[in-house]
């Protein structure tokens, strides 16, 4: 049974994982995450 546990317990974290992934491409949230990495790294490279 343990086994069988581990395997749903993955499989709920995947799909909740999956749910909030979705949620924030609906939000329009990549575009700010890659906006701000793009900022960092220049900021980090010394071109910003």
């Amino acid at each position: 049974m343990s086994k069988l546990r581990s395997r749903t317990f993955t499989c709920i974290l995947i799909a909740a994982a999956l749910a909030a992934l979705i949620f924030g491409l609906w939000r329009g949230e990549a575009l700010t995450v890659f906006s701000r990495a793009a900022h960092i790294c220049l900021e980090c490279i010394g071109l910003g």
